[in-house]
């Protein structure tokens, strides 16, 4: 349900972008906005209080055996692509 109506917002969104893009619909400022006025007065507040117990968290180490494998590598020749740029011979 959730992706059918997801899929109708971008299909939407999609024709608003053409309908401008193409001229379709064009949008002129006919008046300036402007924020109102607001007088604030305020008292200083007080932050709540709390009185919180917790357990204590203990972070350390201790020593375990763990099975590690080992990576052995070799050097082989093998054949690789080359890229580069030939300057023409009959230019002057």
């Amino acid at each position: 349900m959730s992706r059918k109506i997801l899929a109708i917002l971008a299909i939407i969104v999609v024709v608003v972008i053409i309908l401008f893009a193409t001229g379709f619909w064009d949008v002129q400022q006919t008046e300036e906005g402007a924020l109102p006025e607001v007088d604030v007065s305020a008292e200083g507040g007080e932050l709540p209080a709390f009185d919180v117990d917790s357990k204590e968290v203990v972070v350390g180490t201790t020593e375990t055996n763990v099975e590690v494998p080992t990576v052995e590598t070799e050097e082989t020749q093998i054949d690789v692509p080359v890229v580069g740029v030939q300057d023409d011979e009959n230019e002057q």
